[in-house]
């Protein structure tokens, strides 16, 4: 089963081998299309994953703000989605 997302009807990612943790599909940075991508000045913590940092989404013109995280040195027990990507705002998850 692929999993794929999608904002403003552009594919930004498609995989089989997504890592779902707290509902979220995190995808490997090599299944993501990076062009699209534009890093975020901002960041957040969470108590058990660590800080993550944050992606916008551009395509034609058009940008999504902070719809995609991944953390770059996460903690012991989230060590599993190490750089993986994970989107919100908008961005559509499906399984197909």
């Amino acid at each position: 089963m692929a999993v794929s997302a999608i904002w403003r009807g552009h594919k930004i990612a498609t995989a089989t081998d997504t890592i779902v943790v707290e509902g979220n599909h995190y995808f490997d940075p090599k299944d993501v299309d990076r062009n699209v991508l534009v890093e975020s000045e901002i960041s957040t913590h969470c108590p058990w994953k660590g800080d993550a940092s944050y992606y916008s989404i551009r395509i034609g013109g058009e940008i999504n703000q902070d719809a995609a995280w991944y953390y770059p040195d996460p903690k012991e027990a989230a060590l599993q989605i190490k750089d993986r990507i994970a989107f919100w705002r908008g961005v559509e998850v499906k399984e197909s």
